[in-house]
């Protein structure tokens, strides 16, 4: 008789293997084991004929329990293993066998992991085990706070995929990203942090500390790192070893060895030596290069977050001098991704506008359009004053919100923003991810069985002529209700979560904070948004900037937001993301399509944009109306314009669609080119060819953004391969017509 073995396989029933396991449970039970008692249950059992194997288990168990709880008990934790050895074992095949590191891993694929290895799979091996013990850990604190019912909702919640809570794969207690203040690296250096540097003194030993500095701190983040600062801090460490003036001496030879480097030539090198070791793998956060963010300001914003700042000698910040550097950096990074694939650190630029169509500093503005006319690419943040900023790949904070009335004995605490472009610690503690589409429909499908009476089909959009609906009712007294019952769940979920964070803190084991690079308090709780054009397509509203798409989307966005501000404490702060989700996308596309949801057949997984990337009938302006304040007004925790183009613009062409941003609202937006990577030769161009001009090959890759940050395509998990193939690159056209 055949037996259906977990893996789909069949075997003969084998009563001696059976019996072998249940002599082994007793052992380990430390229980004796009378032979009758196991011949008994063996004999007992219902077996027929292609019967499962769990069933077999099933009966097995069954009768143990009625005889002896500690050795059925014991059944179950050795089979439990033996299943994850199983598991494991199947695993490890399946990874030596994907085409990349991103594609191998089962639960969080990132293309940040650029090879595959003994060390990539060591870290991909247990993270199911990492994912049981952070939730056991999650429900015991969700129990202690508000009871068991809410404990079983919250894993009844992550099961059914309308939630996703970010890097549950990682040890349990690690918070997400940050952007940290450099203030105390320069009074006690590394020692905070369990090193032996004191604080560094000179450039040499500035740049050295910096690198240890940022490892270190991201091996207790499982994202991303910002150092907003440290631009200006390189430029007072240069100011300090050859003088305020030394941008008028950059062609003086200032080392005395053989190599008789000019000044230039020594800043260039330290550049490299920084940026360079960023971007080496770390073996202590699974083989990924560190996720390092850094900012640049016109001279308008640095001079309202930086105004006051005064370093530990007393000396402030320097414009003359930083406005150089900023511009040599930005300048020598774009050409040295002419000779290596750099992905970090990500860029940001931070303008001010003139609180019209243009730009406060226009000079700035200027250098700007000009360094996308060169083929570089970063970010852009605008705001009409300097009271929030953003980086990284999305988020984007309030000086209003973080600002703490009680702590102004230090002026570097004094102004709080996030994520890379400012001059302290702020960032996200968790995220907590909604499935828009899944509760959306789930709302609609609710209002019409108990308002008409239909049974909506699956898998299908609503057809708004056939199927009429009170748009008042629908959003009010379904959708905005749902909504707002999911993000009370969301902020008491992550209100456990900072608890837990919280007790590793006073365990003396969270030393960034301890160090004071950062405040617990100024970080955010996170609740991420997915699959919005999703529901909106689900509802035959076209994804465009229209009157119909704008309701909503200030439909659901503000009453999240409405939600965040009800729920804030002095120690947690809510904000909401529309979340990079460079492997969720597609897990919600697959989840949702698989349990009869409507989801679209022109792409693959969920848009992270107010648009769809695939779709050519939205424009260029079209999409920075998009992203522009009509949109994104309540979306408290940015999102990011990724503008794909065919081509790179001219430097007047870019300075027009700076103006556009500015006018329509478009708070945080990039530029992505295609650039070309030959394979045969190693030759890179910022261009988007199909044969190398060097060797002539056709064995290219293409680099463009994931999604925030720069990678080959080759590296993109499978799913994400498929979205770059599919993702419109705009032509530029509509710039032509631009006044």
């Amino acid at each position: 008789m055949d037996v259906r073995k977990t893996n789909g396989s069949f075997e003969e029933f084998d009563k001696a293997k059976l019996a072998r396991g249940i002599h082994q449970a007793y052992k380990s039970a430390k229980e004796y084991c009378d032979d009758s008692i196991v011949v008994s249950i063996i004999n007992n059992l219902y077996v027929y004929e292609g019967i499962a194997s769990s069933e077999i288990r099933r009966q097995v168990v069954d009768s143990l329990m009625s005889i002896n709880k500690r050795v059925a008990l014991a059944y179950i934790e050795k089979f439990d293993a033996d299943v994850d050895l199983r598991r494991k074992r199947d695993f490890i095949k399946d990874y030596i066998a994907a085409s990349n590191a991103a594609t191998g891993s089962k639960f969080d694929a990132n293309a940040n992991v650029t090879r595959k290895n003994i060390v990539t799979l060591g870290n991909e091996l247990y993270k199911e085990n990492n994912i049981k013990q952070n939730r056991y850990i999650m429900c015991d604190k969700i129990k202690t706070l508000y009871g068991k019912s809410l404990a079983d909702q919250y894993l009844k919640d992550l099961n059914s995929h309308v939630l996703y809570k970010h890097d549950e794969s990682g040890t349990p207690g690690f918070p997400y990203c940050v952007a940290i203040s450099m203030y105390p690296f320069l009074i006690s250096g590394l020692r905070e942090l369990g090193g032996v540097s004191i604080a560094p003194t000179d450039l040499k030993s500035f740049c050295g500390e910096f690198i240890n500095l940022v490892y270190s701190v991201s091996s207790q983040f499982m994202g991303a790192v910002a150092t907003p600062e440290f631009l200006m801090y390189l430029d007072y460490f240069i100011r300090k070893d050859y003088g305020d003036d030394y941008i008028s001496r950059l062609d003086e030879v200032v080392e005395l060895n053989v190599k008789k480097r000019s000044l230039i030539k020594v800043i260039d090198n330290y550049f490299q030596q920084v940026v360079h070791s960023m971007n080496m793998p770390a073996g202590n956060r699974g083989y990924q290069t560190v996720f390092w963010n850094i900012s640049y300001f016109d001279r308008n914003y640095f001079e309202g977050v930086f105004g006051e700042f005064r370093f530990p000698d007393g000396s402030a910040p320097k414009w003359e001098t930083l406005d150089w550097l900023q511009r040599h950096f930005m300048n020598w990074f774009n050409e040295e991704r002419n000779r290596y694939i750099l992905t970090f650190p990500v860029e940001t630029m931070a303008l001010l506008t003139d609180g019209g169509d243009d730009y406060s500093d226009k000079d700035y503005a200027d250098f700007t359009a000009e360094m996308w006319a060169k083929g570089h690419s970063f970010f852009c943040y605008i705001s009409n004053s300097p009271d929030s900023l953003s980086s990284c790949c999305r988020l984007r904070n309030s000086l209003t919100d973080l600002e703490d009335k009680e702590d102004t004995a230090h002026n570097h605490t004094t102004h709080q923003y996030s994520m890379g472009t400012a001059s302290v610690a702020t960032g996200s503690k968790s995220v907590m991810t909604v499935n828009l589409n899944r509760l959306i429909q789930d709302s609609v499908r609710r209002y019409f069985l108990e308002r008409r009476g239909v049974v909506l089909p699956e898998g299908k959009p609503l057809d708004p002529k056939a199927n009429f609906y009170d748009k008042d009712d629908l959003f009010t007294n379904y959708i905005d209700k749902d909504i707002t019952e999911m993000t009370e769940r969301v902020h008491k979920y992550q209100i456990a979560f900072n608890e837990i964070i919280k007790d590793f803190l006073k365990a003396d084991m969270l030393d960034v904070y301890k160090a004071g690079f950062i405040d617990m308090r100024k970080q955010y709780l996170t609740v991420g948004v997915n699959g919005l054009t999703e529901a909106a397509e689900f509802l035959g509203l076209k994804v465009s900037p229209n009157p119909e798409y704008g309701y909503f989307v200030n439909s659901v966005l503000e009453t999240i937001n409405i939600a965040n501000r009800k729920d804030r404490t002095p120690e947690a702060m809510f904000n909401t993301e529309f979340v990079p989700a460079e492997n969720l996308a597609a897990k919600n596309y697959k989840w949702d399509r698989k349990d009869g949801y409507f989801v679209s057949s022109k792409h693959n997984l969920y848009s992270s944009y107010f648009y769809n990337p695939e779709d050519e009938t939205v424009s260029m302006i079209d999409k920075f109306k998009l992203h522009g304040e009509d949109f994104v007004k309540y979306l408290d925790g940015g999102s990011a314009l990724h503008m794909n183009l065919a081509e790179h613009l001219s430097k007047e062409q870019y300075r027009q669609l700076l103006n556009v941003a500015a006018h329509y609202g478009t708070n945080y937006f990039t530029f992505n080119v295609r650039n070309t990577v030959c394979n045969e030769c190693g030759y890179i161009s910022k261009d988007t060819l199909t044969k190398c001009p060097k060797c002539d090959g056709q064995n290219l890759d293409y680099l463009t953004r994931v999604i925030g940050y720069l990678k080959r395509v080759s590296s993109f998990a499978e799913p994400r391969q498929y979205e770059a193939r599919h993702r419109y690159y705009d032509e530029g056209k509509q710039t032509e017509n631009i006044g």
